[in-house]
């Protein structure tokens, strides 16, 4: 997802000519990757929120834009839902144990 939206933004299908500072949006998803990798639970925590913007912004390109970009957004639109599921899992699996008071 990070390298898709680079690339959007910077080469394939960008807002304007020399936009490519847009770019830079994807800088938290890149920073949070190694912690992600780690399997710290807080970055999952906040990347579930923050993947929601980024879904958003893919779902409003693909629907109000054309070109080229209409394709490369659609495709962060499922990375993103990808993303999410795929973070929804993982909390599941690795969710600390209840104290057994109200089980």
């Amino acid at each position: 997802m990070v390298v898709l939206g680079v690339a959007w933004e910077a080469w394939l299908a960008p807002i304007r000519p020399g936009a490519w500072m847009l770019a830079l949006k994807m800088l938290p998803l890149a920073i949070a990757l190694p912690a992600l990798a780690r399997g710290n639970r807080r970055t999952y925590q906040w990347w579930s929120m923050g993947i929601l913007l980024y879904f958003t912004e893919a779902v409003v390109r693909a629907t109000s834009e054309t070109g080229p970009s209409v394709p490369i957004a659609w495709a962060q639109t499922g990375l993103a839902v990808f993303s999410y599921c795929a973070i929804l899992a993982h909390a599941r699996q690795t969710r600390p144990p209840r104290n057994g008071a109200g089980d």
